[in-house]
């Protein structure tokens, strides 16, 4: 039986099918997501919880521990971590790979629901949810600045507007803000004052509590008409707020001016942020889990002309950082290397089939298997990405195979004298077995690795399905596909062309293969060593999840001393800020302190966009080696940056590219032992950038409460 013999018998219903095989791959090829990595991250969330003033301790211990109970009985949860600061709590929550995002955050916000009877009264918001990974660097910066309008405005616009814009786009699962903050009326007491009228910070908190009420005021009936009230129960500037009464007795009226400072300001005056050393207010926009980078950023781009024009003209909305350039750079130099590997292996064809009909069969039958791969990608919802590209590269060389076995075989029996028909049956008909045993045992040795489990089984799924889809779909198109071409268009060669060029080769390899069978043990031996050799290369060889990448994108924290003021904070980021961009392959440089720009109150994060890699000096890892000493003389002032990856195996932002957790159910203890650890590990010659994020050496001012003598005051 001869599974080619319809396909041959039937050239013009193969070519059609051809055809088809072509148009399917190449409208699947059009419409393939490309993304830098097929999608391996865990599903993760963000819980975040505030309580001004509220001290670590008690956002550990009043606000985290409760909401860790209750979200600690969640099914497929893998990790959970925890960070209090002053007046915040964030908790990250890692699930299994294959737990649906949307499912996990339904259980999530339940259990936060849950437990808001443990959570203490005076919290000023339930905690909130965020579908996003916080050690992810953010896929698109913004940077809004204008020349004549003030920063807290353009804060409000920016917080209240655009950001709220860009959350609702799909696949945005967080927009940060930082740079600036809400505008505000700043009111500052003056105790001496005061204390001569008999009054106490509670006295002015009370009347500016009574005084800003939004409350229903409801609307007044009449016979003919009706009317809704209005009043004028909000104090909306310093010049109003300051008039308000805070005591009137016998005719004499205290107004609020009289014993405080009152002032336009902004919510919270410790918050910068830079663009290329220039302030600006910064716009973080973060993917969520699983969702695709580059069809992300296409929809926020093409909204952003719309958002331009809804912001007043004084105000310039620029991208600082897009990750898109980067991607699609890389993407696209695999696509070269796809495209010349193909041109190697059709010249390395013809230089041994020396026949350009023969050159033709097998060239034809590998764009053809990489089509009909592209369509398998498309139906099982894959992506153009490095690894799905690379095992397409690699298929070239095995897709080809089965085409010259097949097209060898066919010639052989037409140099015998056989008719092209004829020689094509005969030809397919001995070696089917043969292709398709060769198939079997390519896809025997893929195909396991399919089982593995965990992150590395994930991110080497597409690979391996990708690859295996080539090496199938190339066996279906060498027995049906090339055969038919072989009947219709190849012709025996002549007599003086048959072995043209090719007796010296046969010559050389003639003289080497004697030697080596006239020299059996000393070939014995030197399989031997070979075998050796690569054991003992295998051990020293150094080992690891996944190379690092350079992906042109820098992210950075910055922290100084922990009792550092936020003028002084700022002073010393300008100056990182400004040796960072002396770089030449530094593009652009994008900094916040403050809120929203670090955990605590004395760091800073940096975004570091750098030139195109064709247009760099140097790679991101040596950059950043030069950088490093250069930093280092920035008194009272620690900057580690690293190199932004694509695959990230925690939830937590790091200040170095390993992590590793002590813990200890005594704090006292931890605070004891952390220390040594960490002086231990900076003591390594192999090690840099060690550092912690444990903060308790800031200065702390403690009150003494004497109870009996409050008691006896009555306070």
């Amino acid at each position: 039986m001869n599974l080619s013999a319809p396909f041959i018998r039937r050239p013009v219903g193969t070519m059609l099918l051809a055809l088809a095989l072509f148009l399917a791959g190449a409208a699947a090829y059009v419409g393939l997501p490309v993304a830098p990595l097929p999608r391996v991250e865990f599903p993760a969330l963000l819980v975040s919880a505030a309580l001004p003033g509220a001290s670590p301790q008690i956002m550990a211990s009043a606000v985290a521990t409760p909401l860790e109970r209750r979200l600690g009985r969640i099914a497929g949860l893998n990790e959970m971590t925890s960070s209090s600061t002053l007046g915040s709590t964030s908790l990250v929550l890692q699930f299994d790979l294959d737990r649906p995002v949307e499912a996990a955050a339904r259980e999530v916000q339940a259990a936060i629901l849950a437990a808001g009877g443990e959570l203490p009264q005076n919290l000023p918001s339930r905690p909130t949810l965020r579908k996003v990974n916080p050690a992810d660097s953010p896929i698109l910066v913004l940077a809004l600045s204008s020349a004549s309008l003030p920063l807290a405005q353009i804060y409000d616009l920016a917080n209240n507007g655009l950001a709220q814009q860009l959350a609702q786009i799909d696949g945005v699962g967080q927009v940060g803000v930082s740079g600036g903050q809400q505008p505000a009326v700043r009111v500052r007491a003056l105790p001496a004052k005061l204390a001569a009228y008999g009054l106490t910070l509670a006295d002015l908190r009370r009347a500016l509590g009574q005084a800003n009420v939004a409350q229903p005021t409801g609307a007044v009936q009449g016979p003919q008409r009706a009317a809704v009230l209005a009043i004028n129960d909000q104090l909306l500037d310093a010049a109003a707020t300051s008039q308000l009464v805070v005591r009137s007795a016998a005719g004499a009226v205290l107004r609020l001016g009289d014993v405080a400072d009152v002032f336009d300001d902004v919510e919270n005056a410790r918050a910068a942020a830079w663009l290329d050393g220039s302030r600006a207010i910064l716009l973080f926009v973060r993917r969520q889990p699983a969702a695709n980078i580059l069809s992300t950023l296409a929809r926020i781009k093409a909204e952003l002309p719309r958002m331009q024009r809804s912001l007043p003209p004084a105000i310039d909305l620029r991208i600082a950082i897009d990750r898109a350039q980067t991607i699609r750079a890389a993407v696209a130099d695999v696509e070269k290397t796809l495209v010349l590997t193909v041109f190697l292996v059709v010249a390395v064809v013809f230089a041994f089939l020396r026949d350009w009909r023969a050159t033709c069969l097998p060239s034809v039958a590998v764009p053809l298997s990489l089509l009909g791969t592209f369509a398998g990608m498309a139906a099982l919802g894959y992506s153009l990405n490095n690894l799905t590209l690379m095992a397409l590269t690699i298929a070239t060389g095995f897709v080809v195979d089965d085409a010259i076995v097949v097209t060898e075989n066919i010639r052989r029996y037409l140099e015998e004298g056989m008719a092209p028909l004829q020689a094509a049956l005969a030809g397919t008909r001995q070696v089917a077995f043969t292709v398709l045993s060769i198939t079997v045992s390519l896809l025997a040795v893929f195909l396991p690795l399919l089982f593995l489990g965990g992150i590395v089984g994930r991110l080497f799924r597409e690979f391996i399905l990708t690859l295996s889809m080539s090496i199938g779909i190339s066996a279906v198109v060498s027995l049906t596909v090339t055969p038919a071409l072989a009947a219709c268009f190849l012709r025996p060669l002549p007599p003086a062309h048959r072995g043209a060029g090719h007796g010296a080769l046969e010559r050389v390899y003639g003289r080497w293969l004697a030697w080596a069978l006239g020299h059996r043990r000393s070939m014995g031996l030197l399989t031997l060593a070979t075998v050796v050799l690569s054991g003992v290369l295998l051990l020293r060889i150094p080992k690891g999840l996944f190379p690092q990448q350079d992906t042109g994108l820098l992210i950075g924290i910055s922290e100084a001393r922990q009792d550092i003021s936020f003028a002084a904070l700022k002073k010393l980021q300008m100056q990182a800020n400004a040796v960072i961009r002396s770089e030449p392959d530094v593009e652009h440089v994008v900094a916040a302190v403050g809120s929203g720009g670090g955990s605590t109150s004395n760091t800073g994060m940096l975004f570091v966009g750098l030139r195109p890699r064709q247009k760099r000096r140097c790679s991101a890892d040596a950059l950043i080696a030069r950088l490093r000493p250069k930093l280092q003389q920035i008194p009272g002032l620690r900057v580690f940056l690293q190199a932004a990856q694509d695959v990230r195996m925690g939830g937590r932002a790091s200040r170095s590219q390993y992590q590793y957790a002590l813990q200890d159910v005594d704090l006292a203890s931890l605070r004891r032992h952390a220390p040594r650890l960490q002086a231990a590990l900076a003591a390594l010659p192999e090690l840099r950038d060690v550092a912690s994020d444990q903060q308790s050496t800031g200065l702390q001012v403690r009150l003494q409460l004497d109870r009996e003598r409050a008691a006896a005051l009555g306070v």
